[in-house]
């Protein structure tokens, strides 16, 4: 005899809802009965178009071809982020900056990194970036791309959120969905236990369940509406608290990475995709109003503009209890964290999965919850971090936003990591954490800190040694990027969506 299906009902569609329904129909199968609850009448964020790498192993999970998904999402392929006057104020989209790539840089001893090496390479002249020892970086900044063997260009995708959530649903659907039109009119809770038990739609449709996924994004009307989780709010440390974004025709061929330009009150993105190119601007309102910002973008984008500027309120923080009861947050109901890494798909794909590993036989353990729920707060406490250091470690005091930047006490994990790179050059990766040891390298260097000494381990190389080690990884790098082809063209070869312009 086959067991009861288990009720999993998703409130609210959109890129969380329809990642939580394919990822958990495709990985349970009949072992549950998925129902995912939406309106067409009400929007979603859709601003969640750039993604980092962990995305590419969440499609292939699933068993998605990736030339279907491009095709589908206009998705382009991404090597990291330029970052451009978060050091120094300069004029916008200028070119200059640093930039957080996804791969390695140089080679690394089991001892130390390949920073270690690079200073002590410094100390004895020579003078080359750090940027020419990694191959995403070079890549990204030649404008090509190419999956190459044994996946040694990391890579991640800049994609159309809404073609990704119309894609997963037709998948989800197929593997026995069902998705029902409506919008949530009441959250019906057992009178006992304090669970959920149903939600009446405004048609009177009432839909029962063992376990309910909140993925209403900043609404959270299950899991703080109804139930009161709770919310630490974190805007001390991340000030930024107003997004626009606006959608604009393309005018060249689209780059493989992502934009990040800082501006007196916060920063703007620009995220080419193929059909089209995504802009915003954040920044925090006790410094620029709302029609201040959106002149200030609809004054920097490239191409005519396609869509109505949306406005975005939010407040960076995380759900007390991202699982509570018989509740998930999944998404922006669980916090936010401003898409200045583009972690915001990522946060959702971790819940999702860690979801589907502790999913409950039987009756809900609350041992399940509280793991969960303390896996999920370190993530968006790692991540929380790394996106402080962008605008703690600065030498901008250009306008009030930054100066204030510069001054705020920052969480003491932070402190550690910062002066330890500051003292030593050295950088440690804790608890599996999203960002590895070259993010932060990449970034802290980039921002301005130069570390005060490195291991002993690289004077144990001979100059000749040593110029040897470093002029190899420059002259594989070179070559490599060399034979890859335009990012564009491949794009449009591998996908098909688009037929490559001229050159």
């Amino acid at each position: 005899m086959k067991p009861t299906p288990r009720r999993i009902v998703i409130a609210g569609g959109g890129t969380a809802g329809w990642m939580a329904a394919a990822a958990i129909a495709r990985t349970l199968g009949e072992m549950v009965d998925v129902t995912l609850v939406e309106s067409e009448q009400i929007g979603t964020v859709g601003v969640g178009e750039s993604t980092i790498p962990p995305l590419v192993g969440f499609n292939r999970l699933l068993g998605i071809n990736e030339a279907e998904f491009m095709r589908a999402t206009q998705a382009t392929f991404k090597l990291g982020i330029q970052f451009e006057n978060w050091r120094e104020p300069g004029e916008f989209d200028s070119g200059n900056g640093y930039f957080h790539s996804f791969g390695i840089t140089g080679k690394d001893h089991w001892s130390a990194g390949f920073q270690h090496f690079w200073l002590n390479g410094r100390e004895r002249g020579h003078s080359e970036s750090y940027d020419e020892y990694c191959l995403e970086l070079k890549a990204a900044h030649a404008g090509k791309f190419a999956h190459l063997p044994d996946n040694r260009l990391n890579y991640a995708y800049q994609l159309d959120s809404a073609l990704y959530a119309k894609f997963l649903r037709a998948m989800a659907e197929a593997d026995g969905v069902t998705r029902v039109e409506g919008k949530i009119a009441k959250v019906e809770l057992n009178g006992e236990t304090g669970d959920i038990a149903a939600l009446t739609l405004d048609a009177g449709t009432r839909i029962e369940g063992d376990l309910f996924l909140d993925c209403t994004g900043f609404r959270a009307l299950l899991i703080e509406g109804a139930l009161h989780a709770g919310y630490d709010d974190w805007t001390h440390w991340l000030p930024c608290d107003r997004a626009i974004a606006v959608q604009t025709a393309s005018v060249r061929p689209p780059i493989p990475y992502t934009k990040a330009i800082a501006h007196e009150a916060g920063w703007q993105w620009r995220i080419p995709l193929q059909h089209r190119g995504g802009n915003g601007i954040v920044y925090c309102s006790r410094y620029m109003s709302d029609d201040e910002a959106e002149a200030k973008l609809l004054s920097t984008v490239e191409g005519e503009v396609l869509t109505k500027p949306n406005r975005l309120r939010f407040t960076t923080g995380a759900r007390r209890r991202q699982w509570h009861r018989n509740c998930i947050a999944i998404g922006l109901s669980g916090g936010f964290m401003e898409p200045l890494e583009s972690t915001s798909i990522h946060l959702i794909q971790r819940a999702i999965l860690r979801l589907i590993r502790m999913l409950p036989a039987g009756t809900i353990s609350a041992r399940d919850i509280a793991e969960f729920n303390d896996q999920q707060l370190t993530d968006m406490e790692q991540i929380r971090d790394f996106l402080i250091l962008h605008y703690k470690v600065t030498e901008r005091r250009d306008s009030p936003f930054w100066r204030q930047c510069a001054v705020m006490p920052v969480p003491d994990t932070l402190t550690q990591k910062i002066e330890l790179f500051r003292e030593t050059g050295r950088v440690f990766r804790k608890n599996d954490e999203l960002f590895v040891e070259n993010s932060w390298v990449q970034v802290m260097m980039g921002q301005g800190i130069v570390p005060q000494s490195h291991h002993p381990i690289a004077a144990k190389l001979s100059d000749e040694e040593m110029a040897q080690f470093l002029k190899t990884i420059r002259e594989s790098v070179a070559k490599t990027v060399a034979s890859l082809p335009d990012h564009h063209h491949y794009v449009s070869r591998t996908c098909g969506a688009r037929e490559a312009e001229a050159a």
